[in-house]
């Protein structure tokens, strides 16, 4: 039997990742278009503020690492926006060699404003979803997510190996 071209057998669109990744960057443009124009920042930006508001204080890394981001990029964001007075640092209480970021009352306001336009986008993505099926949808993204932090954190005994 003739084995199967390789560009025909492994179809990039059906490629879960691939469209995972397809899916979150088109609808971080379709939101970036509605904040950027009126607040002025980038999709790394506002997942800083949104990591902020929601779990503050944080440090740099731990934004990184709670919104699966380039540190490079969290850092230059994180300037930007303590530029612009919508974030602000102080020394960790707790471990004075770390820095904890926290919103400023600008930028509490800032996302405030961004949530409603945020949501909204969600609404529009799940607008054609029954009730059952946003329900099933979360179910599945919980439990995808929670699959792909165990083999992030190479705990999958069945992950694959280099080499292998």
């Amino acid at each position: 039997m003739p084995r199967a071209d390789a560009r025909t057998a492994f179809r990039l669109e059906h490629f879960l990742p691939y469209r995972l990744s397809v899916l979150a960057n088109t609808a971080s443009r379709a939101l970036a278009r509605v904040y950027g124009k009126r607040f002025g920042l980038s999709v790394t930006e506002w997942r800083v503020i949104a990591n902020l508001a929601r779990f503050a204080p944080l440090s740099a890394n731990q934004v990184a690492s709670r919104a699966a981001m380039d540190k490079v990029q969290v850092s230059r964001a994180v300037a930007k926006l303590r530029r612009k007075d919508l974030i602000e640092r102080a020394t960790d209480v707790d471990d004075r060699r770390r820095s904890a970021l926290r919103l400023t009352a600008r930028g509490r306001e800032t996302h405030d404003a961004i949530v409603p336009l945020a949501r909204a986008v969600e609404a529009s993505l799940l607008a054609g979803l029954a009730s059952a099926d946003r329900a099933a949808l979360d179910r599945l993204l919980a439990a995808v997510m929670l699959r792909a932090a165990s083999l992030d954190a190479g705990q999958d005994s069945d992950a694959p190996r280099d080499g292998q």
